[in-house]
């Protein structure tokens, strides 16, 4: 026994860090709205219940109508390059062309 006393120091530390570093990162998962999980896999935290299913059926819907405003940002932008790419005599004939069919 005496001659593991001078280990106690050491094996205290083994233990304490590791235990540390797992409240550490829980603290941190938490902190950032990450899940946690139980030891089977059960969620702990946050709980799914009808509200934030809820709050997840809105951000689908929002990010799917964001998602659309970008790709009509998107086409208009390939527009716009392609007027300010394209040489002015081909874009003066085009417009001419479009007064024309417009009389």
């Amino acid at each position: 026994m005496a001659e593991l006393l001078p280990l106690a120091p050491i094996i205290i530390v083994a233990i304490a860090v590791p235990v540390a570093g797992w409240v550490f990162t829980t603290w941190l998962r938490i902190k950032h709205g990450y899940p946690l999980d139980g030891a089977w896999g059960q969620a702990i935290y946050p709980k799914k219940n009808d509200e934030a299913m809820e709050r997840i059926k809105l951000l689908s819907q929002e990010n799917a109508q964001l998602r659309a405003e970008l790709g009509s940002m998107k086409d208009r932008l390939v527009n716009v390059e392609r007027i300010v790419t394209d040489d002015s005599h081909r874009l003066t004939q085009e417009i001419e062309a479009l007064r024309g069919t417009a009389n």
